[in-house]
């Protein structure tokens, strides 16, 4: 799709919009871009997927942060500075009083692996056993050297909660300094847009939030963004069918096994990714009335619940 743009006091300046899909990150992500070079724009954040996805996967072996993990209980590893910058603020809001987010919960993330062909249900001896390996006071960083320790051999850091709101972000700024006409990230249900919506005349870009009952398709709402992000949690993409028995793959740091509450989804509506990523996780393990009064108190924060009856709730400002 090709669109023309006038930009004062120069010539015209073609922009032609193209939107590319990968398969990684155990999802789906879609980049759409309105730029006078695309294709080439588009190559450019496919590398820093990758890069990222190197970066910060817990999934594979070889990643920076696996390095982490297997010197666990040995010693400190030196960081990229991207990667300690996303630990730190990981530890910061996992060590807040009433957190759901725990990125020390590695080790029962993994004897899990819900969205795996591996995946299992443990026993509560084994949850028992590796709640042990989860204090996230335990996580030691030293500014300076830019070093993480895991002080506790076994340990694992997980940083699925966080990661994918900075990769978003990160890409959004990389469209901004390329001088990208528009861009919408969309990390597997993570969206970030920047720049006028082509296809609407009020340039503000409206994104559906997911009937959780409902097909992929099906909407129970939707929300108008202008340079915002809008990230959803819910029960229902990931989960473990054993018998009668449905596990679904957000785990209480507290269990070890998946939360319990009246909540299907919960979307947050923010500034930056990786705010909308911290409190879906923080908040997901309370009640739908205790996720509301606390996301009231939140400044430049916003949220929507859809609870397991399909009632939809959402704070004044949502």
């Amino acid at each position: 799709v090709i669109r023309s743009s006038r930009k004062e006091g120069t010539k015209m300046n073609q922009v032609i919009e193209e939107t590319k899909i990968w398969q990684m990150m155990g999802t789906t992500i879609t980049l759409q871009v309105g730029h006078e070079e695309p294709s080439r724009l588009l190559a450019e954040l496919g590398e820093w997927l990758h890069v990222y996805e190197h970066r910060f996967s817990a999934h594979d072996a070889t990643s920076e942060l696996m390095a982490i993990n297997q010197a666990a209980g040995r010693q400190a590893v030196i960081v990229h500075p991207e990667l300690f910058e996303l630990i730190k603020l990981g530890k910061a809001h996992s060590c807040a009083r009433n957190s759901y987010l725990n990125i020390a919960i590695g080790p029962v993330v993994q004897k899990w692996h819900i969205g795996f062909e591996d995946a299992l249900v443990p026993t509560k001896a084994e949850i028992t056993e590796l709640l042990l390996l989860t204090d996230p006071h335990q996580i030691q960083l030293d500014e300076k050297m830019k070093t993480v320790f895991l002080t506790k051999p076994g340990m694992m850091i997980d940083l699925g909660a966080l990661a994918k709101g900075y990769i978003a972000d990160k890409l959004i700024t990389h469209c901004r300094e390329r001088n990208a006409a528009f861009a919408l990230v969309n990390l597997g249900g993570n969206i970030v847009v920047f720049g006028e919506s082509p296809r609407r005349s009020d340039g503000a870009w409206r994104i559906g939030l997911r009937n959780p009952k409902g097909s992929r398709e099906e909407s129970l709402a939707v929300v108008k963004l202008s340079n915002q992000s809008l990230v959803t949690s819910g029960i229902y993409e990931r989960y473990l069918q054993n018998g009668s028995s449905v596990y679904h793959h957000i785990i209480d740091p507290k269990t070890g096994f998946p939360v319990k509450n009246d909540v299907a989804s919960l979307t947050i509506l923010s500034d930056s990714s990786v705010d909308g990523e911290i409190w879906t996780t923080r908040l997901f393990g309370a009640s739908s009335l205790e996720v509301l009064k606390a996301l009231e108190e939140q400044p430049g924060i916003e949220g929507a619940v859809v609870t397991k009856e399909n009632q939809f709730l959402y704070t004044k400002g949502f």
